[in-house]
């Protein structure tokens, strides 16, 4: 049976190489992540050249997708460990301590956002280094915050700041993004993730970005990570072509007891504006040193697949240490079995969006008729990849197998509900159903007395008509 929900693995040392490459895709691998917050340029290439080679000579069918660092807010990089205990004061600053004053007793924490004095209050609250320590603004003048630790922690190097409540005065594509997407550009990868994202103008800023580019075709995936997403969550799900549920921010910067609503509410939304989503962020975390999950990491992932996503993620679970092919063997394992007990019913749309597309209307009449016929499977023939997405988004009970003619469009299907993508040189509609036919038999996706239902366009006094077939092998 095949895994209906995709997987992306993250992709560092301990799965670098084609070895390794190859590897993850057989464990269920779909796409591989990129993580430039930890950029090697030389690094990245080595693998982006295994990964294309491995795809030209169709050992794996992988796409890559770039997840860019955005901007961050974070300590400034420090030999020195400052260690905090409850109800300590410290400052908190973007200037060294040559130019602060008062208070030189204190100890000291600076960091990269220059306005982090102006914005915050006191009352204000303070989240460094992932939540590990929460801190509270108590008093402020011009140059410097005193701040008092809510909870005993040691803050090292380069630790995240968070700021619940607050609306910061960041770049939405810095610099260095920049750099990563016209590195991404040159490599053609298939997918950008997008950090941080806080309203439809940080999607449209990188829009404007890649059309200047000429890679105004590339999908942008938005990753919901803060409390100002969240207020802006429709806005961003209309103006983006995917959704990532990127947790691991996020539950710093929400109550952590209200995440679970919120992947549920994100999901919700994204199944009701025909929008694509990824879960991410420690799905298999215990998988870094252990070689089996948690009962609760098997119960995440389960929830992610009965909410219907169309990937869940694996981040440092396949970077780094032990058992990065065995996380994917896992994950995948925990989906098949919950994807059999779903009963997929497409009432998933409560805005009638297949009513502005003809062809939306026809994927619904088809998969509702293969499901009633009871075929083996549906194929659909497409150019551009929208008939196969729009199939993928109903969520069938019945497997898509997508044709297309070039290696892009079928890259660019990897991320989608339990599509399975081939290439094959563009003949006649004949031709094709042919070519299709003895794929799916070699491959032993189809047996020879079994039906299919068939979408494809044919051409009738100069108009493109799309067509539905059955066909018997």
């Amino acid at each position: 049976m095949l895994k209906k929900t995709k997987i992306i693995a993250t992709q560092w040392p301990a799965t670098a190489w084609k070895d390794k490459l190859k590897a993850l895709y057989d464990a269920g691998a779909n796409i591989i992540r990129f993580n430039f917050s930890h950029v090697n340029y030389d690094f990245f290439l080595e693998n982006i050249t295994a990964i294309k080679e491995l795809n030209e000579s169709w050992e794996t069918n992988l796409s890559m997708l770039l997840d860019t660092k955005g901007p961050e807010i974070r300590t400034k990089k420090t030999d020195e460990t400052v260690y905090l205990e409850k109800w300590e004061k410290f400052m908190l600053t973007s200037l060294d301590r040559e130019d602060n004053i008062d208070k030189k007793w204190m100890k000291l924490i600076v960091c990269n956002y220059e306005y982090i004095v102006v914005d915050l209050e006191v009352g204000s609250i303070v989240d460094i280094d992932s939540w590990l320590l929460k801190a509270k603004v108590i008093e402020k003048n011009k140059w410097e915050l005193i701040c008092e630790a809510l909870n005993s922690h040691k803050v090292t190097s380069l630790r995240h700041l968070n700021l619940p409540w607050t609306k910061v005065r960041l770049p939405w594509i810095t610099k260095s993004d920049k750099k990563d997407i016209l590195f991404w550009i040159e490599n053609n990868y298939d997918f950008i993730a997008l950090s941080f994202v806080r309203n439809k103008w940080n999607i449209q800023e990188l829009r404007d970005f890649l059309k200047e580019n000429n890679w105004e075709t590339i999908k942008i995936i938005s990753k919901i990570e803060s409390e100002e997403a969240l207020e802006n969550i429709d806005e961003i799900i209309e103006n983006s072509d995917w959704i990532m549920i990127a947790r691991w921010d996020l539950w710093v910067e929400i109550p952590f007891e209200t995440l679970p609503m919120v992947q549920k509410t994100i999901a919700d939304k994204c199944k009701d504006a025909w929008k694509f989503f990824i879960v991410a962020t420690q799905m298999l975390e215990s998988m870094i040193v252990n070689p089996i999950p948690t009962r609760a990491e098997v119960t995440d992932i389960f929830n992610a697949c009965m909410q219907k996503a169309d990937c869940t993620m694996l981040s440092w679970e396949t970077a780094a240490w032990d058992y990065p092919i065995q996380a994917v063997k896992e994950m995948k394992r925990i989906l098949k079995v919950t994807e059999s007990q779903i009963n997929y019913k497409h009432n998933y749309f409560s805005r009638d969006l297949w009513k502005d597309n003809y062809k939306k209307l026809l994927i619904k009449n088809a998969i509702y008729t293969a499901e009633d016929l009871e075929v083996k499977a549906i194929v659909v023939f497409t150019h551009t990849g929208f008939v196969a997405k729009t199939a993928a988004a109903f969520r069938p009970n019945l497997p898509i197998f997508a044709f297309t003619n070039t290696q892009k469009v079928r890259k660019s299907l990897n991320i989608c509900f339990w599509l399975k993508n081939f290439v094959i040189e563009k003949k006649s509609n004949e031709e094709n159903i042919e070519s299709a036919k003895k794929i799916l038999l070699e491959q032993n996706l189809v047996k020879s007395w079994e039906k299919i239902l068939v979408v494809y366009d044919s051409i009738n006094l100069n108009k493109v008509t799309p067509t539905i077939k059955i066909i018997e092998f």
